[in-house]
């Protein structure tokens, strides 16, 4: 059941009357200067009454009106009325009987001062209306962008839920590898898991990471795979970084590295190679990673994973300025990412 009185919208309709009070006391004394202590008391005396009586109106009355309910509706409306005109005069007299209100204005007939009342009031519903509706307005827009942001964290959560198991998922197949090998490199392996999980616990669980941590990560990884390899594979790792500080969503990167590796290097039976960049000046973030492949150019686009499909979402959510391209050219698959950094959402 709604209260009688909500208190929060109360004081909206207090400041909105604090404003109406003060635009006709305004407007008054510059018609009529003088006894302007006497003319404030008899704008606070009638804003008062019609602050409280706009309140019940927009909050109770109106949203009562129904077809289905006629005859409420036209009671209510008479009620109004009534409350706007005969209600607006009785209280000027109760007004002038306690000596709070004084007459400036003496009216030939009561007609002729319930009418000049009703205007007033009439007046007020028109402002506390417009105002109530641009307030209304915002509001609802603050809601609309806040639910927005709320789902758009949400799919970014939902996002990296996915893409953190399909890496680990990955990168426990090639310890099992290992392992089923009886290789001496499965007890190194397992160790600088435990190092990339040990960084996936604790140090991405807020929106940003230093892009210093998220080199690190990627240094791991690459040194995690190549475990799994000869010296027949080479790997080329460098970058080029204005400020090592600088935030980061992280893992956002790790895809591409990870495709490198998984759809590129192990299914590469000649020459394998990786070759990765990035650089970060002025904002703008260019992550370059060509790596060996089997596949040919085909004439179509080029097929992407579930981390490419991932990547390309979560950076439609972060980022407004980006591109994410991908090339499959004669063994050689090639992406390239850039990022303003400052164009975050």
């Amino acid at each position: 059941m709604k209260k009688l009185i909500d208190i929060k919208r109360f004081k909206f309709y207090l400041w909105v009357g604090l404003v109406f009070l003060l635009l006709g006391f305004f407007s008054n004394l510059a018609e009529h200067p003088g006894a302007a202590f006497k003319r404030a008391l008899n704008n606070i005396w009638a804003a008062s009454y019609v602050t409280v009586l706009n309140y019940f109106l927009f909050e109770y009355t109106l949203p009562e009106l129904s077809r289905k309910k006629i005859f409420k509706s036209l009671l209510l409306i008479a009620g109004h009325i009534f409350l706007y005109s005969w209600g607006a005069y009785i209280w000027r007299c109760i007004g002038m009987g306690l000596n709070i209100y004084t007459p400036f204005v003496t009216f030939p007939s009561v007609s002729k001062a319930v009418s000049d009342r009703m205007a007033y009031s009439v007046e007020s519903v028109f402002f506390f209306g417009i105002i109530r509706h641009v307030y209304n307005y915002i509001k609802l827009k603050q809601a609309a962008q806040q639910l927005r942001i709320e789902k758009q964290q949400a799919e970014l959560n939902y996002l990296r839920s996915q893409t953190n198991p399909h890496f680990l998922f990955n990168t426990l197949n090639n310890i099992y590898s290992l392992a089923r090998d009886k290789s001496d490199l499965a007890p190194e392996s397992v160790l600088r898991l435990s190092k990339i999980l040990r960084f996936m616990l604790y140090e991405t669980g807020g929106e940003y990471i230093a892009i210093e941590q998220e080199l690190k990560i990627i240094s791991d990884y690459i040194a995690l795979e190549k475990l799994r390899y000869d010296d027949s594979l080479r790997v080329n790792f460098n970058y080029d970084i204005e400020d090592m500080k600088q935030a980061l969503p992280p893992l956002l990167l790790i895809p591409l590295v990870e495709n490198a590796f998984k759809h590129g290097v192990s299914e590469t039976r000649d020459r394998p190679f990786v070759d990765i960049h990035l650089s970060v000046n002025k904002r703008q973030l260019v992550f370059f990673v060509k790596n060996s492949s089997e596949e040919l150019p085909g004439e179509g686009r080029v097929k992407e994973n579930i981390g490419l499909s991932n990547l390309r979402r979560q950076l439609e959510l972060l980022y407004k300025d980006y591109n994410l391209s991908v090339q499959q050219d004669e063994y050689i698959f090639t992406a390239t990412l850039k990022i303003n950094l400052a164009s975050h959402v």
